[in-house]
């Protein structure tokens, strides 16, 4: 069942580096975090979207939210991408996507490879509630960052 606006949010820990994982459920609950999935990294898109982030760090980093990328990459892939692109904050690998399936962003079939991500975009309060969801069956198509900001921007004021 997907995960939307108004449900409570799951946890999970996923790997961000080979052999170091990261638990997202430490953070949901006691303050904002902003989950990006993403199909594959290193794909144009993905790169577009990242990169974005990144030069847009400031104004991200002042929200005082804790973000994170998923993607089905490994955790070899999904560090290299990190570093890299030299994005501030950690990229998960969902290599089972156990995750992306249970936040219902999955692609049943894309370019030929099945179970890939979605681009998605979700804002989780600081009580564990989803405040904010974007799923795109397009993955060309990027997140409004403008719409996530002010997802993130209107649970800090509610916190």
């Amino acid at each position: 069942m997907a995960i939307r606006t108004g449900d409570s949010a799951q946890g999970f820990e996923l790997p961000h580096k080979p052999g170091e994982t990261i638990d997202v459920g430490t953070h949901i609950g006691s303050e904002p975090v902003v989950l990006l999935f993403f199909p594959l990294a290193f794909s144009p898109t993905c790169t577009d979207e990242f990169c974005t982030m990144r030069d847009e760090w400031d104004s991200w980093a002042s929200l005082d939210a804790k973000v994170f990328g998923v993607t089905c990459d490994s955790p070899f892939v999904t560090d290299r991408f990190r570093e890299e692109l030299r994005i501030p904050f950690p990229i998960l690998s969902d290599f089972n996507r156990d995750v992306a399936k249970s936040w219902g962003a999955i692609h049943d079939e894309l370019l030929g490879l099945r179970d890939v991500p979605k681009r998605a975009a979700f804002v989780v309060d600081a009580n564990g509630s989803v405040a904010y969801d974007w799923v795109s069956d397009d993955p060309s198509k990027l997140p409004d960052f403008a719409a996530v900001k002010s997802a993130v921007e209107s649970v800090k004021v509610g916190s």
